[in-house]
C-alpha cells in the first residue's frame, strides 16, 4: 500500500508538471502546427435564414443560410449571415440549431466588410460527457483500480507526447527511444493498476522482453520492405507544416510499437494471471505441466488477440479497402501502394511481437510461481503473487 500511495503521488505530479510545460505560452520559434486558421472563431447560432438544396461536387446536397453572432476575435459581438453546405461538403443528417455554438473562418472583403462560412462544430461538450461517462461507468465496475487505470492512462499520454515524440523529432535513435518510451509507461501502468505483486514482476519483463523483440522485428521489415514513412497523408502534412527535420521512418516505427503496446498490456497480464492461478488452485502442478495448462489457454488468447489487431486495422482503414474494390487494379498493384504496405507491416509485426510475448510470459511466470520461495530474504520484498494471494 505505502508502495501504491508513493508511485499515485509520482504519477500525479509528474501529470501536473508535463501539463504546466505544455501550458506555458508559445515561442516566436514555434512552428506552424495543424489545425484551424487563425481567422477562424466561435459563434452562436441565432437562426436559420434559409434552407434548400444545392449541387456540390456533383451531387444535391442540403444548405443552410443562418444569422450568427462572434463570440470572440476582433469582430465579437457582430452578427453576420454564413452559409452551410454552398461551398463545402457536408452530411445530409447534420443541420445547424439555432443556439448551438459553431466554428466560423471570417475573412475581409475587398469592397468592405467581412464574409464567413461555417468551418466546423464545437465537440468539446458532447467529447467531455463523453468522457465522464466512461469515468463513471468504469468507476461503478471497476472501483478503486478503475481510477488507477484511468491515471495510468494520462500517464501514457504523458510520456508519448512529453518523451517518445520529442525525442524522435529530436533525431534520436527510434528504436531505443520507442522501446524505452513505451516499457516506462505499461511498467508504470501496470504497477499502478494490479500492484507491486509477482504477477505485475512478470508481466513487466515479460513485456520489455516483447517490446524489444518488436521493436528489432519492426526495424528489419520497415528497412526490408523499404518503406520512407510518407506513406499517409498526415505524415506529408507534418512535414509541410513543420520546421523539424523529421525522422518519418522512425515515426513510422514508434506509431507500430505504441499501436502494438494496449494489446501487448492485455495478453502479458492475462497470461500471468494464468499461470498464478492454475498454481494456486493446485500447487501439485510441476513445471512442465503447468506451462502446458497455461500455453492451451494462452493459444486462444493469441488467435483472439491478432485477429483483433487485424480487425482494429481494417476497421480504421475501411475507406481505403473501398477503393480498392472500387478501383478495379491487380491486388500486388494495390499491395505494393506504401500506405497498404505501412498496415500490412504494422498488423503482421505486431502480431509477432504478441505470439512472442505468450510463451515467454508464460516460462517466466511458472518459473517465478514455482521457485520464488528460493529466493530467500529477497522474496517478501517482491510482493505476493496477486492481489488477494500472498506467499
Amino acid at each position: 500500500l505505502l508502495f501504491q500511495g508513493v508511485l499515485l503521488l509520482g504519477v500525479l505530479a509528474y501529470i501536473a508538471l508535463s501539463f504546466a510545460k505544455w501550458l506555458q505560452p508559445p515561442t516566436e520559434e514555434t512552428p506552424a502546427v495543424m489545425g484551424y486558421a487563425s481567422n477562424t472563431y466561435r459563434a452562436e447560432v441565432l437562426e436559420i435564414i434559409e434552407e434548400g438544396a444545392s449541387e456540390v461536387a456533383g451531387q444535391m446536397q442540403p444548405y443552410q443560410i443562418a444569422s450568427v453572432r462572434l463570440l470572440e476575435g476582433p469582430y465579437q459581438g457582430q452578427r453576420l449571415e454564413i452559409d452551410y453546405g454552398l461551398r463545402q461538403v457536408r452530411p445530409a443528417d447534420q443541420a445547424l440549431q439555432p443556439g448551438e455554438q459553431i466554428l466560423v473562418t471570417v475573412s475581409s472583403r475587398p469592397e468592405g466588410g467581412v464574409s464567413a462560412f461555417c468551418t466546423d462544430f464545437i465537440r468539446a461538450r458532447s467529447l467531455l460527457v463523453l468522457l465522464l461517462c466512461f469515468v463513471i461507468f468504469s468507476i461503478l465496475i471497476s472501483g478503486w483500480k478503475a481510477v488507477r487505470s484511468i491515471l495510468g492512462m494520462a500517464f501514457s499520454l504523458v510520456v508519448i507526447v512529453g518523451y517518445i515524440i520529442p525525442r524522435i523529432l529530436d533525431g534520436q535513435d527510434p528504436v531505443l527511444v520507442s522501446v524505452t518510451g513505451s516499457f516506462i509507461l505499461l511498467a508504470v501502468t501496470l504497477y499502478l493498476v494490479y500492484g507491486w505483486t509477482l504477477k505485475t514482476h512478470v508481466a513487466v519483463l515479460g513485456t520489455f522482453t516483447a517490446l524489444v523483440i518488436t521493436g528489432l522485428l519492426a526495424t528489419y521489415f520497415i528497412d526490408y520492405t523499404r518503406l520512407s514513412g510518407f506513406g499517409s497523408e498526415e505524415a506529408m502534412f507534418l512535414v509541410q507544416q513543420t520546421g523539424f527535420t523529421i525522422n518519418m521512418r522512425g515515426l513510422l516505427l514508434g506509431g507500430l510499437l505504441i499501436g502494438a503496446l494496449g494489446v501487448l498490456d492485455d495478453l502479458v497480464i492475462t497470461q500471468a494471471s494464468v499461470v498464478f492461478e492454475l498454481h494456486h488452485a493446485n500447487p501439485a502442478l510441476r513445471f512442465r505441466s503447468l506451462f502446458g495448462r497455461a500455453m492451451t489457454v494462452g493459444r486462444d488468447h493469441v488467435a483472439a488477440t491478432v485477429n483483433t489487431l487485424v480487425l482494429a486495422y481494417a476497421g480504421a482503414a475501411l475507406p481505403m479497402l473501398l477503393l480498392f474494390s472500387l478501383s478495379g487494379q491487380a491486388p500486388e498493384i494495390l499491395f505494393n501502394l506504401e500506405f497498404v504496405a505501412d498496415e500490412v507491416v504494422r498488423t503482421l509485426v505486431g502480431s509477432l511481437g504478441l505470439i512472442a510475448a505468450v510463451p515467454l510470459t508464460t516460462l517466466l511466470a511458472c518459473a517465478v510461481a514455482l521457485y520464488h520461495e528460493r529466493l530467500g530474504w529477497l522474496g517478501p520484498l517482491l510482493g505476493p503473487e496477486g492481489e488477494g494471494h500472498h506467499h
